[in-house]
């Protein structure tokens, strides 16, 4: 096995762009290692001054709606303009072992190739939210790098999976027309954290139905109420497969980044995340602390058999070892 860069090589290895050093960079900070865990955290931390001036972007919707095909073309689009940007394709892990196929490199083949983009497939490997369980540390990395837009795809919609809206700037949520009635699946969810909607795959006999669609959408947005920044939720339609529509996208999150940028709400939504994963971090931590602990473990162990056994509430229990923490 190859030993390790130090952290100076590491530092300076993605301050000079390399993509070596940025990938093994990554892999520290996605390993589950006591040691690997600290030294990813000083990288982290020295990096911290070169982070913050991208524009991250998290792009969800089911499978099968074309987010590869969209992302590659969007990220080629982006290229055309010498911007540099970098996807953090999150793919479905088994829950048994945790694999995953890594495939997104296959299916974005153009993109893949150029040397001013990078790509980065991560397995969720379990992880709710629909992303990585260290993607936004990967986000801070990439931005050190000097990629200027980050795009974090989600495994797909559900209700866990609104996560990803708290580590971007611009959250996308990717729409399919002709599958039944657009507003019946519709997650409320995920639609009010949304800032743009788009239809793809508005191409040959399915544009009809995706302006259709793209329609209702606009109705059903008016029943939400408009976000902190005053951002009103755009709709459009595109077509990733030959690239309709691709540019109006980015031309929608150069608004949004305008707007919320002059009114002051876009840094204040970045501090905002930042308490949120200060008290998710918080939390996770002193979980596996507990649980590291074996004096506590047999107490939690005794508690959880007593509200198996129906004699104690779960809310008591809970309780009780808060108790007996003070």
């Amino acid at each position: 096995m190859q030993p390790l860069p130090t952290i100076p090589e590491l530092s300076n290895g993605i301050l000079s762009g390399s993509r070596v050093m940025l990938s093994r960079a990554i892999t520290l900070v996605e390993s589950t290692r006591a040691d690997h865990l600290e030294q990813a955290q000083e990288l982290i931390q020295a990096l911290l001054p070169y982070t913050g001036n991208s524009v991250r972007v998290g792009i969800t919707g089911v499978p099968g709606v074309g987010k590869s095909t969209l992302i590659e073309a969007f990220g080629l689009h982006l290229l055309s303009l010498g911007r540099k940007p970098a996807i953090l394709a999150i793919d479905p892990s088994s829950k048994l072992t945790k694999g995953s196929i890594l495939g997104d490199k296959t299916r974005m083949n153009q993109l893949s190739v150029e040397p001013e983009a990078y790509i980065r497939p991560s397995p969720s490997a379990g992880v709710l939210g629909g992303v990585a369980g260290k993607t936004r540390e990967a986000i801070l990395l990439c931005e050190a790098a000097g990629f200027d837009t980050i795009i974090v795809e989600t495994v797909g919609v559900g209700q866990s999976e609104t996560q990803v809206a708290e580590m971007v700037d611009f959250f996308l949520l990717l729409m399919l027309a002709g599958a039944g009635d657009e507003l019946q699946g519709m997650k409320r969810g995920i639609m009010e954290m949304a800032d743009a909607l788009i239809i793809n795959k508005a191409d040959g006999d399915n544009i009809t139905a995706a302006q259709r669609a793209a329609g209702e959408y606009r109705n059903a947005l008016h029943l939400f109420p408009p976000s902190a920044g005053g951002w009103i939720p755009k709709v459009s339609t595109c077509s990733a497969l030959n690239g309709d529509g691709v540019g109006d996208v980015w031309g929608i999150i150069t608004s949004y980044t305008e707007q919320m940028q002059g009114n002051g709400h876009w840094q204040q939504k970045r501090q905002q995340q930042e308490q949120y994963w200060f008290q998710e971090h918080l939390s996770q931590l002193m979980k596996e602390h507990l649980h590291r602990n074996t004096q506590y473990q047999l107490q939690l162990d005794m508690l959880q058999q007593q509200v198996q056994a129906g004699t104690l509430s779960a809310y008591a229990a809970a309780w009780r070892f808060m108790q007996g923490l003070g």
